[in-house]
């Protein structure tokens, strides 16, 4: 056993890359279900093109928004990493991204209401501010200002 501890930032980024693996598990038991029941032909799924129910394609689209911005939250937990950037607020930080995350995605695959929508834009406002602090956060802690 490894006497590695890692900080909160890590976990909540394996969170976060977990969260993706299952908004995709999700969207393959779906089309699993279409072709299997005969709704569709396995080739018939065209990236980019709204296929499938409402609610299927809300999930779909909340698994892609999900895996566009996991890089960018990966690139600043894993740069804080390697600055040592271990404090309480840039760990709490990362957990209010994940969190916000999921509830972006749940309210994505809910509904596609106009209060849905607004939400679902706080919900990513929440992350963008929260990321923003964490980068200026590893900025600083690397001299950079």
């Amino acid at each position: 056993m490894s006497p590695f501890v890692a900080p909160h930032s890590l976990t909540a980024l394996i969170a976060y890359a977990l969260w993706a693996i299952a908004l995709v598990l999700a969207v393959a038991a779906c089309r699993t279900a279409m072709v299997l029941s005969g709704q569709v032909k396995a080739n018939s799924f065209t990236p980019g093109v709204p296929h499938g129910s409402e609610a299927y394609w809300r999930l779909n689209r909340a698994h892609v928004n999900t895996l566009e911005n996991l890089p960018v939250f990966a690139a600043i937990v894993l740069a804080g990493w390697v600055v040592g950037m271990e404090t309480a607020t840039f760990n709490r930080l990362a957990v209010i991204v994940v969190a916000a995350r999921v509830v972006q995605s749940l309210i994505h695959i809910a509904s596609g209401s106009v209060a849905a929508v607004t939400l679902r834009f706080t919900a990513l406002a929440a992350q963008l501010v929260c990321e923003v602090w964490m980068a200026l956060l590893v900025l600083h802690a690397g001299n950079v200002f």
